[in-house]
């Protein structure tokens, strides 16, 4: 972990400090899971609890955040027209396996916040744009829907939530190998 004690440059890095408490909450959720102490977001980060608080108010803020910026990734990828869902399945499998944030927003139980809905709600739509395609080319069942790729993505993440960081990527392989077994004909 990153721990080293960076300046307080004032308002004028605030971007920058938002940046490194983004990358922060990435590293502390992955290692520590989302009940870390937000004060350990701001240590590693480099920043004091006030810049923190400036950026985020609340831990669901934060998680959202690192949320959002996942999936903006798999956007950006999506949006190419010479993107499968394969591609998208592929990006999302990567943010999966490296982000504790993004296993737990895969498939939101629980929540009723409206943030977390919402990018959820542009998650499911994203694969379903693609899933057309790929059951049109008989690439996947004809009846598998957004929604079944989502719970075979949450089913992936709850096996990666019990798994330890050296072991996380064969695991990740493995279980992902045999999820998309059952989507394909």
């Amino acid at each position: 972990m990153n721990s080293v004690r960076r300046v307080n440059r004032g308002p004028k890095a605030a971007a920058e400090n938002r940046a490194a408490l983004l990358a922060a909450a990435r590293e502390v959720f992955a290692e520590h899971g989302f009940d870390a102490p937000m004060s350990l977001i701001a240590r590693t980060a480099g920043v004091g609890q006030g810049s923190l608080y400036r950026h985020f108010s609340s831990r669901d803020s934060v998680i959202l955040a690192v949320f959002e910026d996942n999936i903006a990734v798999v956007e950006e990828l999506a949006i190419r027209p010479e993107s499968t869902l394969d591609d998208v399945l592929d990006a999302l499998v990567e943010q999966v396996t490296v982000s504790t944030a993004f296993i737990a927003m895969v498939r939101p139980i629980g929540t009723d916040d409206p943030r977390i809905l919402e990018v959820s709600t542009r998650l499911t739509e994203l694969l379903e744009s693609k899933l057309d395609s790929a059951r049109r080319d008989g690439a996947f069942h004809a009846d598998v829907d957004a929604g079944d790729v989502v719970l075979a993505l949450a089913m992936f993440a709850a096996i990666l939530i019990e798994v330890d960081e050296p072991t996380r990527r064969e695991v990740a392989a493995r279980a992902w190998w045999m999820l998309r077994r059952g989507l394909r004909p």
